[in-house]
């Protein structure tokens, strides 16, 4: 359960504030005057202190929540920008679009890669097929999870797929990120991107429907994960 102590704004309207930013496209000045309009006088400091602070607390709770994914995962990066510099996020979701995954990482090689596969498999179980693309690196991080699970003793390895056009589910699925990082302009620090993202991704996977919540809009849900 999160814990709103010391915030000198009603749970609501913290809530409130940090969804509208991770599910629209909108800067922290926009939202500062989109709140401002429902007689909530802040700064967009103070906005970009509530989106770090609670995203990545409120994704833990998404992923724990969300209902369970095919077997068949579909993976790939998408980029996104950091200090002016290009690094990668890590994505993976199966074959009916629904997010299993992701991760931030400042490299694009095999130990980044097979850090998100197990990373992957922890939260989400084994998966008996995984598509990718021509990725030498992300070949190189299933076999190291297949090496894995001989070692083991496990009775099936994973299957790999490189296949562009299974691939483009994941591809299309990276839209929506894009589309709403792109008024921000590039993040700062690395926290600051990492937190973010979670929260647009936890965002994502209401959208989709991944929370199993009927009857509730997309910002109940959001609040719900709160406690």
């Amino acid at each position: 359960m999160l814990t709103f102590k010391g915030c000198h704004y009603p749970e609501a309207v913290v809530l409130y504030a940090v969804y509208f930013y991770v599910r629209y496209s909108v800067s922290y000045r926009d939202l500062e005057e989109i709140m401002a309009e429902r007689g909530v006088t802040l700064d967009h400091a103070t906005l970009n202190r509530w989106v770090i602070k609670y995203s990545r607390a409120l994704a833990q709770v998404a992923k724990k929540r969300k209902r369970p994914g095919n077997p068949s995962w579909r993976t790939d990066e998408t980029y996104i920008e950091v200090k002016r510099q290009w690094i990668y996020l890590y994505r993976a979701i199966d074959k009916y679009g629904d997010t299993l995954d992701f991760m931030l990482s400042e490299r694009r090689d095999e130990e980044a890669a097979t850090h998100f596969f197990l990373r992957t498999v922890g939260s989400n179980g084994l998966p008996k097929k995984v598509v990718i693309d021509k990725s030498g690196a992300n070949y190189a991080g299933l076999l190291k999870l297949n090496l894995f699970l001989l070692w083991l003793g496990w009775h099936y390895l994973v299957e790999i797929r490189q296949i562009k056009y299974l691939n483009n589910i994941v591809e299309q699925d990276h839209r929506f990120i894009k589309r709403i990082t792109r008024p921000m302009l590039g993040f700062k620090v690395f926290h600051s991107a990492e937190a973010t993202l979670a929260g647009i991704e936890t965002a994502h996977m209401i959208r989709k429907g991944q929370l199993n919540r009927q009857g509730l809009s997309g910002f109940q849900q959001f609040a719900s994960l709160a406690g």
